[in-house]
């Protein structure tokens, strides 16, 4: 696609640890930027040192993480906070107007920070609903499918949302990318 990224992660606690085989949580901490660095390889910084002159877009990977340490959304729903640093990359690709991608639970920061933005988090009613409170406009997916929010240069898809595998997956991150890369 002609790309190249930088992965970022807030410098916080995380909310809490689980033990991802019996789903328990366990009696220990850890960071979200020491735990992210392990799929990233090492190759990372602290997303506090995000700024939007230097790159073209943002993706919102998602999963639990989004919902527990990049927002409050797992606990609070619509009454939900969102991480400073989140927010503020957020409203700085926002208010340049460059391309935002968001997938999987992720779509929900985004409506908390923009409020009037169309997006997707695939067919689950209540989360579409905590959307829509928060003044987006939710469109039904299915796998791999996109939905575009011209206005805010919003790209957003599904993938856990639904029940999914690893190629649906696949599929709807790339369609992202891809679509991003023509905003």
């Amino acid at each position: 696609l002609g790309g190249t990224y930088e992965i970022f992660a807030p410098d916080i606690p995380q909310h809490h640890v689980v033990n991802h085989i019996t789903g328990e949580e366990m009696n220990e901490t850890r960071n979200v930027l020491i735990e992210a660095a392990r799929i990233a390889r090492g190759k990372i910084k602290p997303l506090s040192k995000f700024n939007e002159k230097n790159f073209d877009a943002i993706i919102f990977p998602g999963g639990v993480g989004a919902a527990k340490n990049l927002s409050s959304f797992a606990f609070d729903g619509v009454n939900c906070s969102v991480n400073k640093d989140v927010e503020n990359s957020i409203r700085q690709m926002a208010d340049a107007k460059k391309p935002i991608g968001a997938l999987c639970i992720s779509p929900v920061i985004l409506a908390k920070i923009l409020g009037d933005v169309v997006l997707t988090i695939g067919q689950d009613a209540g989360t579409a609903e905590a959307v829509a409170n928060m003044g987006a406009t939710h469109r039904k997916t299915n796998h791999g499918e996109v939905v575009v929010d011209s206005r805010h240069k919003v790209v957003t898809t599904p993938c856990y949302m639904l029940d999914a595998n690893i190629v649906q997956i696949a599929e709807g991150a790339d369609n992202v990318v891809k679509t991003m890369m023509k905003l």
